[in-house]
């Protein structure tokens, strides 16, 4: 999500023309929306219609618990109920909620049900897992965007293949990599060709024993529900149970299966606890998440982690209030503002969509979900999913709530940054360069063209702070430069 406004320079006084119009003449500010801010607009997409209570039947699914992928303006997700067996959805939504498709209905049999996790789009095929039917434990499948060609492309033998996969999908070529709960050990990682070939269980966890509290520990984590990252031949996931401490682990493993490397072992402290479906992601050399409990409240956490297993730092702690509790889903990233859902609190109890800076600064609460009169409310309510972002709007699900309480797709605009000014001043045969130190996380940029092929590289010398300003002295030499301040 980007901003790109003029910046006006000032000449000051005393200055001659002749003096200003020199290199270094012109500033531009182009910023990436990257401090968290109060959201402006939240919309209601679609509702799920009501089911049979008997039946969990219905036309287009219920208690959506997965985040969604979009195409152009379509958002395509999945429904863990609902449907024409009652076994879940794939559907598509117009990003402003006016066309809604049910594009798969599971029957529970071969093609499997009970989707818990969200799509992998590639062209024009969406891949996904669901946790239940196949042969018993669930599937790895495949369906076009247009709701034809229904594939499944592997059936969970409930063995040393693994079992009922939660998690989404993460693909790279021709190869879906993934992670199953079960199996005939603690669960797996695995891959699988595109067109269903070539299964392959790349990592099982190890045997556990049970500690005084009822605890798996092991070395390397017990029960993955989440999905991977994939960054160059390494994928990085979590599990919920296992460790040390039997609070779930962070891990790391080749993409050939070699190499496996527990990077983080939860204590169910400070830190957090039980990283549940919420997957990593991964910026530089820092993966960030979050934890379903643990904390300074018990209420989980926002964390960072260096992928060599070094640096871990609780940014946020819940404190079960207005800021949420118990996040259940993974975070996205834009600039260095993390976005993400809490599962509970807010100024109902029935969750939020929050923000936070990477440095663990700024959190603000961006909305909160209403509350419900039984199960019905206007907004949805327990979001247990990631969210994505296009433009200036974040789009997610809500597990309930909802015109008939079977959940709701949403939007939630975000309102324009006042951006700060940068002001350049000619002293001598340099020029100053100034900006206010409380924007924090901006770079200083320079260009020589402002051209559609321009190349912004980061200034030299850094930024010094003077009397609350940045302030930088460039030489006034060379070719004509242009410089703006980006995040």
């Amino acid at each position: 999500m980007s901003i790109t406004k003029a910046n006006k320079v000032t000449c000051p006084s005393g200055a001659s023309r002749a003096a200003w119009v020199l290199p270094a003449l012109a500033a531009s500010l182009a910023l990436t929306l990257t401090a968290p801010v109060t959201a402006q607009t939240f919309t209601t997409l679609y509702s799920f219609t009501a089911v049979n209570p008997n039946t969990l039947v219905n036309s287009d699914g219920a208690g959506p618990v997965a985040g969604l992928v979009f195409s152009g303006n379509t958002l395509y997700g999945t429904a863990n109920q609902g449907g024409s067996s009652g076994w879940g959805t794939v559907f598509a939504v117009s990003t402003d909620g006016t066309e809604f498709t049910t594009l798969y209905s599971f029957t529970g049999g071969s093609d499997g049900g009970r989707t818990l996790a969200g799509l992998v789009l590639s062209g024009k095929t969406l891949y996904g897992t669901a946790l239940e039917g196949g042969t018993g434990a669930g599937t790895v499948f495949a369906v076009n965007t247009d709701g034809t060609g229904f594939t499944t492309l592997y059936s969970f033998g409930n063995g040393s293949d693994g079992a009922n996969p939660s998690a989404g999908l993460v693909l790279s070529g021709n190869t879906l990599y993934g992670t199953a709960l079960g199996g005939s050990g603690w669960g797996t990682v695995f891959a699988v060709n595109t067109d269903g070939t070539g299964f392959t269980t790349l990592y099982s966890f190890t045997a556990g024993a049970i500690n005084s509290l009822g605890l798996i520990t092991n070395s390397d984590g017990a029960t993955p529900k989440a999905g991977l990252v994939l960054s160059g031949n390494t994928l990085y996931g979590t599990a919920y149970y296992g460790g040390s401490s039997g609070r779930g682990t962070v891990f790391a493993v080749n993409t050939d299966g070699t190499g496996f490397t527990t990077l983080h072992a939860f204590v169910g402290g400070d830190d957090g606890a039980n990283p549940g479906a919420a997957g990593l992601i991964l910026s530089g050399n820092t993966l960030y998440g979050t934890a379903f409990t643990g904390g300074s409240s018990g209420r989980g956490t926002v964390f960072a982690v260096n992928t060599d297993g070094t640096g871990f730092t609780t940014l946020h702690s819940f404190l079960g209030g207005d800021d949420g509790a118990n996040p259940r889903a993974g975070l996205i990233l834009s600039g260095n503002t993390l976005y993400g859902t809490a599962a509970g609190g807010g100024t109902s109890g029935n969750g939020t969509v929050f923000a936070i800076n990477t440095d663990g600064t700024g959190f603000t609460t961006l909305y909160s979900f209403t509350a419900k009169s039984g199960l019905f409310n206007s907004d949805g309510a327990y979001p247990v999913a990631s969210l994505i972002l296009s433009g200036d709007t974040l789009y997610g699900t809500a597990n309930e709530g909802g015109s008939s309480g079977q959940g709701t797709v949403f939007s939630l605009s975000l309102p324009a940054v006042s951006a700060p000014q940068l002001t350049i001043t000619p002293s001598g045969a340099n020029v100053i360069l100034t900006w206010s130190a409380s924007a924090t996380g901006f770079t200083l940029q320079s260009t020589t063209n402002l051209g559609p092929l321009a190349s912004w590289t980061t200034n030299s010398p850094a930024p010094v702070v003077v009397n609350g300003q940045n302030v930088v002295t460039n030489p006034i030499s060379g070719a004509q430069q242009f410089f703006r301040l980006g995040q």
